[in-house]
């Protein structure tokens, strides 16, 4: 019996994973997608402005 013990960590992990990815793909799109990418957008666009403005701020740390 003790290869049961060996194999049911594998076995559970590997089916919580495939309903993680199974629960991750059927929760894409939707109603809710313009709005969860135009978060996205405006969090990328304020990390580029940022950026930016530590660069002009002091141009010798690149």
């Amino acid at each position: 019996m003790d290869y049961v013990s060996a194999l049911l960590p594998p076995v559970v992990m590997a089916a919580f994973f495939i309903g993680l990815v199974v629960t991750i793909v059927k929760s894409q799109g939707g109603p809710n997608k313009s709005k969860e990418d135009a978060a996205v957008d405006a969090a990328m666009a304020r990390a580029d402005a940022a950026q930016q403005q530590a660069r002009t701020a002091d141009p010798h740390s690149a």
